[in-house]
C-alpha cells in the first residue's frame, strides 16, 4: 500500500493507527504460513497473535475496543480471509465482550481459555422456523431441580461445528413476555447435544456454519447466564455489541481492495493513456476512498463510545444505523472495484479479483439491513410494525 494512501486514511489517534501498523507485520508471516489450512489451524495462528485477548477494562491507550478493532483491522490488511476476520470479530465483539461484562470476573476468568484460542464459542440464537423473531423460538429449557433440561435445535450458527461452547438462548416460559427467555452457556460435549447439518456457503466460506441439535440435555444452574427470564437483555447485549463493531471485520479487506485497485489504475495504458487519468476511474476511486474513510470513522467512533462506558442499550439506534452504513459501504465498495476491473474481478488467479458474496453477506448478518431501518425508525417515534 503507496505512503500516499496509507496517509490519507489515517484518520484514527496515533496509538491507534501504529497498532494497525504492528499487526499488520506481525500477521502478514503468519497469513501466508496459514494459507490453505482448515479453518482452525487459521484460528489458532491468529489467536497466537494475541487477536483474541481482552486488554482489562480501564487499559492504557487506546482503550479495550479500540485496541481489539485495530488487532482485527491489522490482521485483515495483512491479508487474513474475510471469513476469518468475520469469526474473530463475532467471537470478541458479540460474545467475549457481552460474556465477560454478563458472568462477572470469576465466572470470566473460568472461560477466559477462549482468548488463547483454545475453546471457540459460537451464539447460538436462530432457528429454522424462527428467523428474526425471537418470541417464536421453540427450544425449551425446563428448571429441573438445581439445573434445567435443555431441548430444541439451533441453526444458521456461525463455527457450529468446531466450536467449544455455545450462548444458547431458550424459552423458560410459554408466553411472549420480555420474561419468557434465557441464555445459557453450554459446554458443547455434553450428553445430548449433536451437531446437525453443515452448510456450505457461497460467502465467507472460510468459518464453517452448522447447526446445533439438544435432546434432554442437563445442564447446572450455573449455567445460567444472568437471571432466569433475562434472556433477552443477553440478546439485546450481544446485538448491540454486534452491530456496533462487527463490521470491523471488513476494514481490512476493503483497505487492500482499494490498494489493489489504486496501484492498477495508475499503471494500466488505456485507450493511449494511464486509465488512472480518465475522471471517471478517478470518480469511482475516490467514491470507494469515501466508502472506507466514512467507514472507519464511524466505527472507531462506536469503540470509543464503548471504551467510555456508554451502556449498549443507549447504543441500539446508533448500531444499527453503524451496522447499515459500513455494510452498505462495504458493497459500494466492491462494486466500483468489480466494475473498475473488469472480468478480472471474477477470475480467481488476478491480483484484482474480488468478492462481492462476501460484502454482500454483510447486509443480513447481525440483522437484516431492512429490519434494523425498521428498528431505528421506531426508536425516532414512528409508529411502525415488522
Amino acid at each position: 500500500m503507496s505512503a500516499a494512501l496509507t496517509s490519507v486514511l489515517r484518520s484514527g489517534a496515533p496509538e491507534t493507527e501504529q497498532l494497525v501498523d504492528d499487526f499488520r507485520d506481525l500477521a502478514e508471516p503468519v497469513v501466508r504460513r496459514a494459507e490453505g489450512k482448515d479453518f482452525l489451524a487459521q484460528w489458532q495462528a491468529m489467536a497466537d497473535l494475541g487477536v483474541l485477548r481482552l486488554a482489562a477494562p480501564g487499559a492504557t491507550a487506546p482503550g479495550p475496543v479500540t485496541r481489539s478493532l485495530a488487532m482485527v483491522e491489522g490482521i485483515g490488511l495483512a491479508g487474513a480471509e474475510p471469513g476469518l476476520c468475520y469469526a474473530l470479530t463475532s467471537q470478541i465483539f458479540g460474545m467475549q465482550f457481552p460474556l465477560r461484562d454478563a458472568v462477572g470476573a470469576d465466572a470470566w476468568h473460568r472461560v477466559a481459555d477462549v482468548q488463547e484460542g483454545r475453546a471457540l464459542l459460537c451464539h447460538a440464537l436462530t432457528e429454522r422456523g424462527g428467523g428474526s423473531d425471537p418470541f417464536s423460538m421453540r427450544t425449551r429449557a425446563r428448571p429441573d431441580g438445581d439445573g434445567f433440561v435443555l431441548d430444541g435445535a439451533k441453526t444458521f450458527i456461525t463455527a457450529a461445528p468446531v466450536a467449544d461452547r455455545a450462548i444458547v438462548f431458550a424459552r423458560t416460559a410459554e408466553e411472549r413476555s420480555p420474561f419468557a427467555l434465557s441464555a445459557f452457556l453450554v459446554p458443547l460435549g455434553l450428553p445430548g447435544i449433536s451437531r446437525g447439518e453443515t452448510f456450505a456457503k457461497t460467502a465467507l466460506s472460510t468459518v464453517p456454519m452448522g447447526e446445533l441439535l439438544f435432546d434432554e440435555v442437563r445442564l447446572p444452574g450455573s449455567a445460567l447466564l444472568g437471571r432466569q427470564g433475562s434472556g433477552l437483555a443477553v440478546m439485546a447485549s450481544t446485538t448491540a455489541w454486534e452491530r456496533a463493531v462487527i463490521l470491523g471485520y471488513a476494514l481490512g479487506p476493503m483497505r487492500r481492495l482499494l490498494a489493489r485497485t489504486v496501484e492498477w489504475a495508475a499503471e494500466r495504458d488505456h485507450f493511449g493513456r494511464r486509465m488512472g487519468a480518465s475522471h471517471q476511474v478517478a470518480a469511482r476511486v475516490s467514491d470507494m476512498a469515501l466508502a472506507l474513510h466514512r467507514s472507519r470513522v464511524q466505527l472507531y467512533a462506536m469503540a470509543a463510545r464503548l471504551d467510555a462506558g456508554t451502556p449498549t442499550r443507549l447504543l441500539a439506534a446508533e448500531a444499527a444505523l453503524t451496522k447499515v452504513s459500513v455494510s452498505e459501504d462495504y458493497v459500494r465498495l466492491t462494486e466500483h472495484a468489480t466494475a473498475l476491473a473488469g472480468v478480472r474481478a471474477f477470475l480467481p488467479g488476478f491480483d484484482l479479483a474480488a468478492d462481492p458474496a462476501s460484502p454482500m453477506a454483510a447486509l443480513t448478518y447481525a440483522g437484516p439491513n431492512d429490519l434494523l431501518r425498521v428498528n431505528v425508525a421506531r426508536q425516532l417515534g414512528l409508529p411502525v410494525e415488522n
